[in-house]
């Protein structure tokens, strides 16, 4: 039981980290400027409801894509590790890792149709996004059924405290002010870097125990 609960915080810290609801919702907020009120809901609701979906599809398919195109835990913790190390390593220095950023074409298209923001940018890459789907599959990767079910628990309450956020978003960043978010997306970016590098740790120490 006691492991459980251990596992379900390292899930929820490492999901928090990388979805980052605080830093993410000034996105939010520039990207539904000017829509009504039900419009915004609506996008909050879709976008983090899409980014679960998209999430939850790797977690409870995760080893069957490994079977399907022969990838080894090892090789997808170091190159998870690589990744979610890259975007931790952008925020701590204050810039947006492009791998966790919309394009702007994909900005561009999204504008063009209001509901369409919920799909893209905000539920992949912004919410969504690759750092996520490989922390996913990466805690579940060699695990049972209970840390898939933990995984999904933290992931769809993440998905509502997010949801929240966005719909609070306004009076959020009048409380906590501008600078207090950025401090606040430096912590997290320390945390996604030290997980990131212990994944690579984990799949360097699993390659070298590994028989192929």
């Amino acid at each position: 039981m006691a492991d459980h609960i251990s596992f379900g915080i390292t899930v929820f810290v490492g999901f928090f980290a990388i979805m980052n609801p605080i830093a993410n919702t000034p996105i939010f907020i520039s990207l539904t400027d000017g829509m009504r009120p039900n419009e915004k809901r609506s996008i909050a609701f879709r976008s983090n409801l899409i980014a679960f979906l998209v999430v939850a599809v790797f977690c409870l398919l995760g080893k069957a894509i490994f079977q399907m195109f022969g990838i080894t835990i090892p090789a997808f913790r170091i190159t998870g590790g690589i990744l979610v190390f890259l975007i931790g390593k952008e925020m701590l220095t204050g810039r947006t890792s492009e791998v966790h950023t919309p394009s702007q074409e994909d900005n561009e298209k999204s504008l063009d149709a209001k509901l369409s923001i919920a799909i893209i940018p905000l539920a992949t890459p912004i919410l969504g996004g690759p750092g996520i789907i490989a922390s996913a599959m990466n805690f579940v990767s060699d695990k049972g059924l209970p840390e898939v079910i933990i995984c999904l628990v933290a992931l769809a309450l993440l998905s509502i405290i997010t949801y929240f956020f966005f719909l609070s978003g306004e009076r959020f960043l009048k409380f906590i002010g501008e600078s207090a978010i950025k401090v606040i997306s430096r912590m997290m970016g320390l945390i996604l870097a030290v997980m990131g590098i212990q994944m690579i740790i984990l799949g360097i120490y699993g390659a070298m125990h590994l028989n192929l």
